[in-house]
């Protein structure tokens, strides 16, 4: 539970966040269920998947960077 209010854990949670909205946006069943609202909760999830797939070389060097910080940093 600390982690949840450390810059570390907000980090990791956005990046997560990121990723796997993109990932969520690439399956065309799950597009349509999920990831059509632009509005509210699930417009959240559109956003973040705009921004996984449009920056997807940013995200995956922060994803690793990340990995990298986690393992071996803490």
């Amino acid at each position: 539970l600390p982690a949840v209010y450390s810059l570390g854990g907000l980090l990791v949670f956005g990046l997560l966040l990121v990723c796997t909205c993109a990932y969520l946006r690439k399956v065309p069943r799950l597009r349509t269920w999920l990831l059509s609202e632009r509005r509210g909760v699930w417009g959240v999830c559109h956003k973040a998947a705009v921004i996984g797939t449009r920056l997807h070389v940013a995200v995956s060097v922060s994803c690793l960077l990340m990995a990298f910080y986690v393992l071996v940093g803490k």
